[in-house]
């Protein structure tokens, strides 16, 4: 039986690990006044970050239809799938889950299992890989599943924001606060664990890196981990890196732009971890 793996472009997994594996990756639109772009197609995330500060406009994003969920699955299926496992951006994020579910249940080439990672960027990507790799082993569909319950138990995200401008443009958070906040060198700390969004506070950009570092430690032994950035500065992932090294594994560690449809809400500049703790 051929299980084959759908995902969403917010997701953040490189090319060379989605390639190698099928993974077929359904891209999100980001809309900028009436120009629309599918992420990580129109626009590379590199010209979205560098652009964000200038654009007339706060770019809003949008799910994609039943229609391009449902012809991906018929693709798959045509290329041979016996079942679909369609994992995707948390449903207290996003509409991504609903729409992908609709279109299963219309979808009578294969069966399909809709999946709510619980998670966003590389918290949801590792999910996928980790379905790909089973898969591409000869995994069933259920065994999968399992593996993947597990590990949402102990996927983490979190990251410090550079900036409280973008969530002020997004409507997200008053004009005043944003205003307050800045002069007091408030840094926000969002966080995302088992679908479960939550945020922290803290002084400083000083501070708010090394309680990245502190929260990494809590996630205990890790199995997996990345940092993931909106197009922050070399130099910024470096003095992270350089903070947490005595927490990461030997060898190089991933860096990776987050999606778009997440940093137009957020910014340039916020620095964080994705991380899987090691199963008990």
């Amino acid at each position: 039986m051929t299980v084959r793996i759908v995902t969403d472009s917010t997701c953040d997994l490189p090319a060379e690990t989605n390639d190698p594996y099928g993974i077929h990756v359904v891209p999100l639109y980001i809309n900028v006044g009436r120009q629309g772009y599918l992420d990580g197609i129109d626009i590379t995330r590199e010209e979205f970050y560098n652009r964000l500060p200038v654009y007339p406009e706060q770019p809003t994003t949008a799910v994609p239809s039943i229609e391009r969920f449902r012809a991906a699955y018929n693709t798959l299926a045509d290329e041979g799938a016996h079942e679909v496992l369609s994992i995707h951006i948390a449903s207290a994020l996003s509409a991504v889950v609903d729409v992908a579910r609709a279109a299963a249940q219309e979808t009578t080439s294969v069966p399909v299992t809709v999946i709510d990672s619980q998670q966003l960027s590389l918290g949801t990507g590792f999910l996928v890989e980790t379905a790909a790799r089973m898969a591409a082993s000869g995994s069933s569909a259920a065994e999968i599943q399992v593996a993947l319950d597990d590990q949402v138990k102990r996927s983490h995200v979190f990251a410090a924001l550079d900036t409280l401008e973008f969530l002020k443009r997004s409507g997200r958070m008053n004009k005043y606060v944003v205003s307050f906040a800045t002069l007091l060198q408030i840094r926000p700390i969002l966080t995302m664990y088992d679908g479960k969004p939550g945020t922290e506070r803290v002084r400083t950009r000083t501070r708010a890196l090394n309680r990245l570092v502190e929260m990494l430690a809590a996630v205990g032994p890790l199995e997996r981990v990345a940092i993931v950035h909106t197009h922050a500065l070399p130099e910024g992932v470096a003095e992270l890196r350089s903070l947490a090294e005595h927490l990461l594994p030997k060898g190089d560690i991933l860096s990776q732009d987050i999606t778009p449809v997440i940093g137009a809400h957020i910014g340039p500049g916020a620095l964080g971890f994705a991380a899987v703790g090691v199963s008990q």
